[in-house]
């Protein structure tokens, strides 16, 4: 009974003490015209130690790889990939059987968008992404985003 218990409330602990992703990153977002008709979406994380932020082509499998789904606007084209703009470290780690990419401290997502015509609208759309730590990985987290673009 005593060891049912204590299996219970370590349990218990794990999940009170269990937190998202969404605490230990902190994004921030800007639109920058470019061009005529033409926008750079700068989506900037800062990654609270100890963790690490997910690439979008994290490798191995197992690690939520950040990913960007934008709402689909009759306005707007979203220009190729998003990129990314940071010191990508990969690394083997054994807890996923394989080598991985991630980014400490920082790093910047950027897309390129096009309006169809000159009219102000807003970007939107969701992040979804997972952070680790050298000793435990937190659940995945999904943040939305909208942006102003337009003349």
């Amino acid at each position: 009974m005593k060891k049912y218990l204590l299996f219970l409330g370590v349990l218990l602990l794990s999940v009170a003490g269990f937190a998202q992703s969404s605490k230990e990153v902190r994004w921030t977002y800007t639109a920058t015209k470019i061009a005529d008709k033409t926008y750079e979406l700068k989506f900037k994380a800062v990654v609270n130690p100890p963790y690490h932020l997910y690439a979008q082509e994290v490798g191995a499998e197992g690690p939520i790889p950040t990913s960007f789904e934008f709402t689909k606007n009759p306005l707007v084209t979203v220009d190729g990939k998003v990129a990314e703009k940071g010191t990508k470290i990969s690394k083997h780690e054994a807890v996923w059987g394989g080598k991985v990419n991630y980014y400490k401290g920082s790093v910047e997502f950027v897309q390129v968008v096009k309006l169809k015509t000159a009219a102000k609208t807003n970007v939107g759309g969701t992040i979804t992404f997972m952070v680790c730590s050298d000793e435990h990985c937190l659940s995945p987290s999904d943040v939305t985003f909208s942006l102003a673009v337009g003349e």
